[in-house]
């Protein structure tokens, strides 16, 4: 990722359709497994410029939320929210103990790992510093078919289906507990605005995470509403979507 990909994404974490939605969305998936508890320690695995290490507090009670990330200007920019609690590593060799949290989640990063084998190398570190009966929460971007511009920019190395993301975590150790797709309802969008581009031959070209133009504005209440609607169908337990742009797998370390 470019410098001015992390200032956008740390301008627009708060309100931008994607993070809101998503936000959403983990929550009706994630909030059964993660009850109020009165100390939870939790780490974010690649947490980018920290909306969700503050995000992820609601799920700690009076216990810490940490982050690492490679990059240091995503760490600066965490710093700038008065979030210490970081440490600079990479998901592949995470500097903490074994059996440390109670809670380890992985937004998008797995993807971006460069090199064969390593995002399987960072599902067996998330399962050590796991305590027994913790809980990893992982999404990842799905279909390798759906790869774009968006992809070359942020440095996405692969995509996933959702049953190859559960047979990685199965094969660790890790007991799937839920297992889908999200963001379905935009998927046919995505495609149909690829599609398009290859056909007037416009390269779809850089992160698809940066402001809307004054005259689109609109357009981010309106697919904020769509995964918000994703969101409260998730809630139902036995809800599970056939495909979508993200595979999402809640996980328990036995």
């Amino acid at each position: 990722m470019h410098t001015e990909d992390y200032v956008y994404l740390h301008e627009l974490e708060e309100r931008f359709w994607w993070f809101v939605g998503m936000r959403a969305i983990t929550s009706a998936l994630l909030d059964p497994f993660c009850l109020p508890a009165s100390d939870r320690m939790i780490l974010d695995v690649g947490c980018g410029t920290g909306g969700n290490l503050i995000w992820l507090a609601r799920y700690a009670g009076t216990g810490r939320v940490l982050g690492i990330d490679r990059e240091e200007t995503a760490l600066h920019l965490c710093r700038s929210n008065d979030i210490q609690l970081l440490a600079q590593a990479s998901a592949t060799a995470l500097p903490y103990a074994e059996e440390s949290f109670d809670l380890v989640t992985s937004f998008d990063v797995l993807c971006q790992i460069p090199g064969a084998g390593e995002d399987d190398r960072a599902i067996d570190e998330m399962y050590r510093v796991l305590k027994p009966g913790g809980t990893a929460f992982v999404r990842v971007p799905a279909h390798e078919w759906m790869q774009s511009g968006h992809d070359a920019a942020l440095n996405t190395q692969r995509r996933y289906t959702l049953s190859s993301m559960q047979q990685k975590l199965e094969r660790t150790g890790f007991t799937v507990m839920r297992a889908t797709y999200a963001n379905a309802a935009l998927l046919p969008i995505a495609m149909l605005r690829r599609l398009l581009l290859k056909r007037v031959g416009l390269a779809d070209s850089g992160s698809d995470v940066k402001p809307l133009p004054p005259k689109l504005q609109w357009l981010n209440r309106l697919l904020t509403k769509a995964l918000t609607i994703e969101a409260s169908i998730l809630k139902n337990p036995n809800a599970r979507f056939p495909t979508g742009l993200s595979a999402i797998c809640i996980a328990r370390k036995q």
